[in-house]
């Protein structure tokens, strides 16, 4: 998409969104650790009062996972949310910039011998994630083990704030696929070439993906996972990485490999069933720390504004 002429408002308020984000990461890459840390909670306590949809978006959420928490558990989960968010915005601009020695400090791993089972098999390994914690951090970690590692990433407007998550993500030795046309194929060509491939699978961003109950209400995911692993016999692990109570402290849990065989006539019932049983470990995965869960959007149809277009940092 070209970009709008500098005469357009809407052009200026572009650059200015991107200048933000550029003038926050420069910032956070002088901070040392403790004072990075320090400022997740007033940072997440301003994104909190500021945005009353998402404060009720994380509230219903949250609710779902665990359904007695009301009152000030409540509000102190949804708090705790944001938190965790503005911890993660914190530390993906900080991670260019850090060693490989703070890296590996920073990182603990249940499972890891899962992923170096599946490569040592040749078919790539497909690790699936929820929106949680700090997974930008294993996979700069995955990256310093020798392995290359590429993630399917949404597209955002402004298409400069885009580009610029790119270069990010790509500092980070990781190659980035945008969602859309194409990303299929490339991915396939990625496993083919035995990398880690990341799939952020707790959103069925494109829609269209198959129905599944998740967390006790039906909605849909993306069928990507599913489909591309039976076609290449590459594992899907369901994986998630948590922040833990040390500065720059990160917990990964990697689980065991998805049953994925053909058992069905058709292609799509094995994808819907396969889909099922990932949207069951994606649960237990959230189960462990909803707070990290970083779901401000609409993910089931039943929420307000599902199926509507995400913002830029959604």
């Amino acid at each position: 998409m070209p970009s709008r002429p500098l005469t357009d408002p809407r052009r200026l308020t572009d650059l200015a969104t991107t200048s933000s984000y550029r003038f926050g990461a420069a910032a956070a890459q002088l901070m040392p650790a403790r004072v990075a840390a320090g400022l997740t909670v007033p940072f997440g306590v301003g994104a909190n009062v500021a945005s009353r949809e998402r404060r009720e978006m994380i509230s219903r959420h949250l609710q779902r996972v665990d359904p007695t928490l009301s009152g000030l558990r409540l509000r102190r989960s949804v708090q705790e949310a944001f938190d965790s968010y503005a911890h993660y915005w914190l530390e993906s601009f900080r991670l260019p910039n850090l060693s490989a020695a703070t890296v590996e400090r920073g990182f603990d791993v249940d499972g890891y011998d899962n992923i170096v089972t599946a490569l040592e098999a040749g078919n790539g390994v497909i690790l699936v994630l929820p929106h949680l914690g700090g997974w930008e951090w294993a996979g700069r970690w995955i990256v310093e083990q020798g392995h290359q590692i590429t993630v399917v990433v949404e597209k955002i407007e402004p298409p400069e704030l885009f580009d610029w998550f790119v270069d990010l993500r790509s500092a980070l030795g990781m190659n980035v696929v945008p969602l859309g046309a194409g990303a299929g194929t490339t991915v396939m060509r990625a496993l083919n070439d035995n990398h880690v491939v990341c799939l952020l699978a707790d959103r069925d961003l494109q829609g269209g993906g198959p129905e599944v109950e998740f967390f006790g209400e039906l909605t849909t995911m993306p069928a990507g996972p599913a489909t591309l692993s039976l076609r290449t016999g590459a594992p899907i692990l369901p994986t998630a990485v948590y922040f833990t109570g040390r500065v720059d402290g990160h917990f990964a849990w990697v689980r065991p490999p998805l049953e994925v065989e053909r058992v069905e006539k058709r292609l799509r019932d094995d994808v819907q069933r396969i889909t099922q049983d990932l949207a069951h470990e994606l649960e237990l995965l959230i189960k462990r720390a909803p707070s990290q869960w970083h779901m401000f959007q609409p993910n089931w149809p039943s929420d307000p504004g599902y199926g509507q277009k995400p913002s830029a940092t959604g």
